[in-house]
């Protein structure tokens, strides 16, 4: 109730309405006198109302290969940070590649698993998951390692096992850490589909191929009509995420500041 109370209250929602508002009055002034730098509002509303299954197939297809992408990046990046936390010679060996990794341009290697893989889903579920890889596993290895010294020397004490500690202490204190990081890389797992797309110039479907398309075509309302999809994705699984850390971690302090 109290939540509830607060999200009507006009000083919660107020901002976000003024700051809309304000936005939406420059973008109509700098689109009636800069016609080929923005669309009119109502010339990207008129898109979806006009096409709106268009949109909802490419999007749907998008949506596919971020999520794909975005399950084998991070079930494989917690799989390896549970490794690299287990043993120091694992870390010692993993950890530049994986920084090597990060610092790699993916729009680069793109292009690449494109030719390697054609322009089916593989490469665009390789460059998602690469995407995301590097984010949950350093955020995943940062919370096995950030258990309170003082428990952990309570469960050795007891001849915990090391499964023991780990199922029991390491992954709890972990999870404030992996929903950090997973609040970052489900919107930029959007981000990695849509390099891939514009990588595969062969593919037939997803935003990033619209977006591809419309732009070597100028129309820009349907540019930012993908646009404004892709951003409406993003918000709703940043929602999802933020939602189910809130169940997750009701237990934790940070869910009762």
């Amino acid at each position: 109730m109290r939540r509830l109370a607060h999200l009507v209250h006009p000083r919660t929602w107020s901002p976000t309405v003024l700051a809309v508002v304000v936005v939406g009055l420059l973008w109509t002034w700098v689109a009636r006198e800069n016609p080929y730098v923005l669309p009119t509002l109502s010339s990207v509303g008129r898109q979806f109302l006009e096409q709106p299954d268009l949109y909802l197939t490419n999007a749907w297809t998008t949506l596919q290969e971020a999520l794909l992408g975005l399950l084998a990046g991070g079930v494989s990046a917690v799989v390896l940070a549970v490794l690299v936390g287990e043993s120091a010679l694992v870390r010692r060996a993993v950890t530049p590649l994986a920084v090597v990794l990060n610092v790699t341009p993916v729009v680069a290697i793109a292009p690449a698993l494109v030719v390697a893989f054609g322009f089916g889903l593989t490469p665009k579920v390789l460059v998602t998951g690469l995407i995301t890889f590097f984010p949950v596993l350093m955020n995943t290895v940062t919370g096995l390692r950030s258990v309170d010294r003082h428990v952990l020397q309570v469960f050795r004490t007891v001849d915990a096992s090391r499964l023991d500690v780990l199922v029991r202490l390491r992954f709890p204190s972990a999870l404030p850490y992996v929903f950090s990081a997973l609040r970052v890389v489900f919107p930029l797992s959007l981000v990695g589909a849509v390099v891939a797309e514009f990588a595969a110039a062969g593919a037939r479907s997803g935003l990033g191929t619209l977006i591809s398309v419309a732009s070597s075509n100028s129309q820009l309302d349907r540019v930012f009509a993908a646009i404004a999809c892709l951003a409406l994705m993003g918000t709703l699984m940043l929602l999802l995420v933020s939602t189910i850390e809130r169940r997750a971690l009701s237990w934790h302090e940070s869910q009762h500041r």
